[in-house]
């Protein structure tokens, strides 16, 4: 399928590390899908579903202790401890590939080797970049053939220069032992390693391991950002589409916000949200030096628990046909699935994700998960009814604005700016969210997460926030403006202050007004607080939304804040980027007074 001689290369020198009987080139052809669903079916690898209710869609059941992404086993390996960073797991890459290596010797005897050459990014866009996995598992075909564009029109595209950069990715299942399982990521090298894994994140590299952790650092040596964020664009009655870029820790409500449905008041006056990504952004400088950003994936890789009809239609419309679902619960009267939060009914005759037939209620009120917590649907994005017209643009959408936000019961407000990119930096390097339920008042236990990029960025986070100020002074007045929301702010009694979901989108048009110069903020020792006012409540009326208790500042929370990211940012030591430390030293000062 390609006479480029370092592809061709690289290949043969892991064929004869991991001695495969076979050899498999995906062509991305329907046909050749078709046949590995087949053969995935008859060595029971998947079940096919109810074809009528779920059309082209499949079931697969994991390993049991092969579930989620695991950070401990995840490691960037940078010729110097220092590159990587205080928070990623380090090895020198000699030893971690001798390691490896030893691994993967005959790791595929008795199995077939894919090589699977994927696009991030859309097909002949200038900012796609190309990948080639090779893999021996046919899951991991077919969730790639949803997740990214595949086969040969991306090495027609790559074509035969064997100068052409290429992220060289291979991954083995081996016998999916945790104790040797290891996914790693080596940027001087554009490598990808994962083996002794089946699951999701940590096989299909082109998610987190290519679309962020190879990318973050391809993007800082090539002038571009490679970013844990959603794109959705708003349009307004007249028509216009304005598109924000926003960054989210788990558990944040990302890909909710990623597909909002417009409260009735606003949809009844034409407001519509068109979305773009649910997860990644890769951020461009276009030629009109405005920043553009396009989704580097082509599916979504959701988690469905808690995915109903309510919590985001979207979302679940977009599992209806061509899906794989990874680790959620069997309906065996129909042959469908079902998860926790998709409605409550658990099937009676149930086949829970290990594999064991229950009495779905019972098993349920014995307090029994029948979907794993962490279970997936791998499903297209072009299943989704909000999906933009601009999907597929090559050249991206303009980005006006971008948004951080974390899970904070006291301390953040519902929305504020930052006074400049320099100061937004700053908002994002310190995003926090809070990973226990607090008793009533209490502030729960604060985990860091700058940018949502803390298990993803592969280099250290200090040189990333370089970076971010780096891309800051190339944009210069053209840069989005920064803002941080917090849809998670609590009262006396421990209830949430705000509606949340549809709502959010009230929050998001005071996001464009002020982009757009539309309306005036109030400074504060923070940065920039809407005018309660200005927070378009109309309809909310029942909810008695204390608008003005969401925008207080609590100083003496915001000075105990201040102690966490002082500690938070000595870590980096002698890298933390100049600004930063200036940054903390005006916020506590502006507290202080």
């Amino acid at each position: 399928m390609t006479e480029n001689k370092t592809v061709l290369a690289w290949l043969e020198e892991m064929k004869a590390m991991c001695q495969p009987d076979n050899v498999v080139w995906i062509d991305g052809s329907e046909e050749q899908l078709e046949a590995l669903r087949a053969e995935a079916v008859e060595t029971g690898e998947m079940i096919k579903l109810n074809q009528e209710k779920l059309p082209g869609c499949y079931y697969h059941r994991t390993a049991e202790n092969d579930v989620a992404r695991v950070e401990d086993r995840t490691f960037i390996c940078t010729p110097t401890e220092e590159e990587a960073g205080p928070i990623n797991n380090w090895m020198a890459p000699d030893e971690m590939y001798a390691k490896l290596k030893k691994l993967y010797t005959g790791s595929m005897k008795g199995r077939t080797m894919y090589v699977i050459p994927y696009s991030m990014g859309p097909i002949g866009s200038p900012f796609s970049k190309i990948g080639i996995e090779l893999s021996d598992s046919i899951y991991v075909v077919l969730n790639m053939a949803i997740m990214t564009r595949i086969g040969q029109k991306v090495l027609d595209q790559l074509g035969n220069d064997e100068n052409a950069e290429f992220i060289k990715c291979l991954h083995a299942k081996k016998d999916v032992n945790p104790d040797d399982r290891y996914i790693v990521q080596f940027p001087q090298d554009n490598t990808i390693w994962s083996i002794n894994s089946a699951y999701g994140g940590n096989v299909l590299l082109g998610k987190k391991c290519f679309a962020l952790r190879i990318a973050s650092y391809l993007g800082k040596n090539q002038g571009w950002m490679a970013e844990h964020m959603l794109i959705l664009g708003l349009e307004n009655p007249q028509g216009e589409v304005k598109y924000i870029c926003a960054a989210f820790p788990s558990a944040c409500g990302k890909t909710n916000l990623a597909m909002l449905i417009p409260p009735e008041y606003l949809k009844n006056q034409g407001y519509k949200v068109w979305t773009v990504g649910d997860d990644i952004s890769w951020l461009n400088i276009g030629p009109d030096g405005r920043l553009y950003a396009i989704n580097p994936e082509a599916g979504f890789f959701g988690v469905a628990p808690g995915t109903s009809v309510k919590t985001n239609f979207n979302a679940l419309e977009s599992t209806k046909k061509n899906t794989i679902f990874t680790n959620v619960a069997l309906n065996n009267a129909d042959n469908t699935v079902w998860w926790e939060g998709l409605d409550k009914n658990p099937p009676v005759d149930a086949t829970e994700w290990k594999g064991s037939k229950v009495n779905g209620p019972e098993y349920s009120a014995a307090g029994n998960n029948l979907a794993h917590p962490n279970s997936r649907f791998t499903a297209p994005a072009i299943n989704c009814p909000c999906i933009s017209s601009e999907f597929e643009n090559p050249q991206g959408v303009p980005v006006e604005a971008i948004v951080f936000g974390g899970r904070r019961a006291k301390c953040a407000p519902l929305v504020y700016q930052s006074r400049d990119w320099q100061h937004g930096t700053f908002v994002g390097a310190t995003m926090a969210s809070e990973t226990t339920a607090a008793a009533a008042g209490a502030v729960g236990v604060v985990r860091r997460d700058p940018m949502a990029m803390k298990p993803f960025v592969g280099y250290n986070m200090a040189t990333y926030w370089d970076h971010w100020l780096e891309m800051g002074k190339k944009l210069g007045d053209k840069a989005p403006k920064i803002f941080h929301v917090n849809w998670f702010r609590k009262d006396d009694e421990g209830h949430f202050m705000w509606p949340g979901f549809g709502d959010n989108m009230r929050v998001l048009l005071w996001i464009l007004n002020r982009c757009a110069g539309k309306v005036d903020a109030v400074e504060s020792e923070i940065g920039y607080l809407p005018k309660p006012e200005d927070i378009d409540l109309t309809g909310l009326e029942d909810e008695n939304v204390d608008i003005n208790g969401l925008l207080t500042i609590d100083k003496q929370v915001w000075l105990e804040d201040v102690a966490n990211i002082e500690e938070y940012f000595a870590q980096f030591g002698d890298l933390l980027p100049q600004e930063m430390a200036d940054e903390l030293a005006k916020l506590k000062a502006n507290l202080s007074k």
